[in-house]
């Protein structure tokens, strides 16, 4: 893990640091442990907004886990 430093756009982040995690993580979660979510606020019995407000963001998906529930031996 590296050292992370930051311009210093204000002078409080003169000084900011943090650690470089991405030698350790992904950037986005696999693939095939995903799932798409329906967006539904707001929408009537035809798929259409009928409520204010309510539209628009980003498309988000679901992640699947199983925690280990299902291999032999594990409880839970």
């Amino acid at each position: 893990m590296g050292i992370k430093t930051y311009k210093p756009v204000t002078p409080g982040m003169r000084q900011w640091i943090s650690l470089d995690r991405s030698d350790i993580t992904r950037s986005a979660p696999e693939k095939s442990l995903t799932v798409g979510r329906a967006e539904r606020a707001g929408r009537d019995w035809n798929g259409r907004i009928s409520v204010r407000h309510k539209g628009g963001g980003h498309r988000r998906r679901y992640r699947i886990s199983d925690g280990g529930r299902d291999k032999a031996g594990v409880g839970g």
